[in-house]
C-alpha cells in the first residue's frame, strides 16, 4: 500500500475512529522529461531566490502569504497543524444523505481510510456496517493542505473511502452553455433509448475500458529503443454529417449489435408502437430523468486557498 497521507480520526457523534489515510488510486501514465536536443542533457527547473539570485536548497524554503508586494507572512507546518478548527485533526461527519442526492460533478479523488490501531477496529467496523445497511453516505468536513474541505464517506468492499468534494459555490452555473431551443420527437428519444440498451454493460471491464493511449505510447518507445519502424496509426473514421437523426440512430444500433456478435439486422426505431398497445417485442424501459440540482452560490465566502 502507498504511504500514509494523513493521520487523524473520524468523529461520528461521540464515537471516534482513529484512521490513517492512503491514496485509493494510481496513475499509470507514461511521463516525459525535457531534454536539450543537441546533446540529450536533462533540462531541470531550479529553485532560485529572486533577491539573492542563487539556487536554494529545500531546507531554506518555506511557505508564506503575500500580504503586500514587500511583506510576506511566513506560515509554518506547525501553524497549519494547530489550526483553530475542529476539523484540523479529525474528519467530522455532519450528515448522512442518499448517494443519488449528490451531484457527481462535486465528487473528486478518493482515499482509503485504514483503522490506525486495534482499538479502532470495532468502531471502524461499526461505521462500515451502519453505512452499508443504511444505503447512505456520510458528508464530512476535514482540513488538509491549508484549507477546509468537504468530503463524502462511503463503503467499498468493507473499507471506508473518503472522496474529496467541491463546495457548492465552486460549481459553475451551466445554464449559459445550453443549446438554442429545439425539439426532439418521441420516436427519436425511443431510438436513443434503443441504442443505450444495446450498449448497456453489467460492469466496466473488458478491452474497451483499457488505457489504449498509454499502450500506444509504450509501443512507440519500444519501437524506437529497438530501432524498428513505428507502428502504423489506424485510419480514423470520418463521421458523416448527421442529416437524418433517425437513420443515424438505426445504424448505430446495428453496429453496436454487430460488435457484440448479435444479429445486426435493422433496428426497429422508425415505427414505434402506440404507448397503450401491447407488443411482442420488449421495448427498452424508459429511465426517469435525474433532477437538475440548482447550483447556489454562497454569498460572501472567502477564497479557501492560502
Amino acid at each position: 500500500m502507498p504511504r500514509t497521507i494523513w493521520s487523524g480520526a473520524i468523529s461520528f457523534g461521540l464515537v471516534t475512529v482513529p484512521i490513517q489515510v492512503v491514496s485509493a488510486t494510481e496513475d499509470h501514465s507514461i511521463r516525459f522529461h525535457q531534454y536539450h536536443l543537441p546533446d540529450q542533457g536533462r533540462v531541470r527547473y531550479r529553485k532560485v531566490c529572486e533577491l539573492e539570485d542563487r539556487e536554494v536548497s529545500q531546507d531554506e524554503i518555506g511557505k508564506g502569504y503575500e500580504l503586500t508586494a514587500t511583506q510576506v507572512i511566513p506560515i509554518t507546518d506547525e501553524d497549519l497543524s494547530n489550526l483553530p478548527l475542529p476539523t484540523a485533526k479529525a474528519i467530522e461527519i455532519d450528515a448522512f444523505v442518499p448517494l443519488e442526492s449528490v451531484d457527481p460533478i462535486r465528487i473528486a479523488e478518493g482515499y482509503y481510510l485504514q483503522p490506525a490501531a486495534q482499538v479502532a477496529a470495532k468502531p471502524y467496523k461499526l461505521l462500515v456496517k451502519a453505512l452499508s445497511r443504511s444505503s447512505k453516505v456520510a458528508v464530512a468536513k476535514y482540513a488538509w493542505s491549508g484549507r477546509e474541505r468537504l468530503g463524502l464517506l462511503r463503503v467499498r468492499d468493507d473499507v471506508l473511502v473518503l472522496h474529496a468534494m467541491r463546495w457548492p459555490d465552486e460549481i459553475r452555473d451551466p445554464t449559459e452553455l445550453l443549446p438554442p431551443p429545439t425539439e426532439v420527437s418521441e420516436a427519436e428519444i425511443e431510438g436513443a433509448l434503443a441504442l443505450m440498451d444495446t450498449m448497456t454493460v453489467d460492469e466496466l471491464q473488458g478491452p474497451e475500458f483499457e488505457d489504449r493511449y498509454t499502450e500506444a505510447i509504450a509501443q512507440i518507445i519500444e519501437a524506437k529503443r529497438e530501432a524498428k519502424p513505428l507502428p502504423e496509426p489506424p485510419e480514423p473514421e470520418q463521421p458523416a454529417p448527421v442529416l437524418d437523426l433517425m437513420a443515424a440512430l438505426q445504424e448505430s444500433v446495428s453496429k453496436a449489435k454487430a460488435s457484440r456478435g448479435e444479429s445486426a439486422g435493422p433496428a426497429q426505431v422508425h415505427e414505434l408502437p402506440q404507448p397503450k398497445k401491447a407488443t411482442a417485442k420488449k421495448q427498452p424501459v424508459k429511465k426517469t430523468a435525474a433532477k437538475k440540482s440548482a447550483t447556489k452560490k454562497a454569498a460572501g465566502r472567502r477564497p479557501r486557498s492560502a
